[in-house]
């Protein structure tokens, strides 16, 4: 498992990419400097949308070799956190919210030699994952509510993710924040605490001639350098 990575990690959600050509939308987004791979499995349950199953990570894994960042809003996500990890994913984050066995979830993530990340609800207290900190690699703070993407970012996570930096302080935890990130609103999220920034309407609307330019923004806006 890979330790907390210095600087803004960039983590563009497929969600908003081509969905006829998402192999080719991997490659273009790795290619203009992403820094992870953000995957967006929905099951029309926990959220209301539907995506995509363990065969779509599959068959993108041979398109880039950043992280793949795969963030199951499920439930339950257990009976498939083997098939996820099988496929190719890095990461896997299940929400705190899902069910009522997250230690297993974690447990379970981490023995199939992945880093293992607890994500929340913008409704929900940062409270509700203090006793599972020493169980993750990553933090994963929902900035809109999730299900759908193109949302504006919510102000009050701010203090959430405030609040999940100095719980996680000392740790070897990213904090990542996932909705509503653009070149404006990423610098706040950054400022409360964060290191890694989803975002998906603000790197892929406008094509591929773009991706490049809007990453480079987004890192700029989050603190960092501008070079890919």
């Amino acid at each position: 498992m890979t330790t907390r990575t210095a600087g803004p990690i960039i983590s563009p959600s497929i969600l908003s990419a081509d969905f006829a050509a998402l192999g080719e939308e991997v490659r273009a987004v790795s290619e203009a400097g992403a820094d992870w791979i953000h995957l967006d499995v929905m099951d029309g349950h926990f959220v209301p949308n539907i995506t995509f199953g363990p065969d779509v990570v599959k068959a993108l894994r041979p398109h880039s070799a950043k992280v793949f960042d795969v963030h199951l809003m499920i439930a339950p996500a257990d009976p498939y956190l083997a098939a996820f990890a099988a496929a190719g994913a890095d990461a896997i984050s299940v929400h705190v919210e899902a069910g009522p066995h997250i230690h297993r979830s974690l447990q379970t993530i981490r023995a199939l030699g992945k880093r293992a990340g607890i994500a929340l609800n913008p409704g929900t207290p940062a409270s509700a994952i203090e006793p599972l900190i020493d169980m993750v690699d990553l933090v994963l703070m929902m900035t809109v509510n999730p299900g759908f993407g193109g949302q504006n970012f919510i102000p009050s996570t701010l203090e959430t993710i405030a609040r999940i930096k100095a719980m996680t302080a000392g740790r070897d935890i990213d904090i990542e924040v996932d909705g509503g990130i653009t070149p404006e609103t990423v610098g706040l999220a950054a400022a409360a605490g964060a290191n890694a920034f989803v975002a998906g309407s603000a790197v892929f609307k406008g094509g591929p001639a773009g991706y490049a330019e809007r990453i480079a923004a987004i890192r700029a806006g989050a603190g960092g350098s501008v070079a890919c």
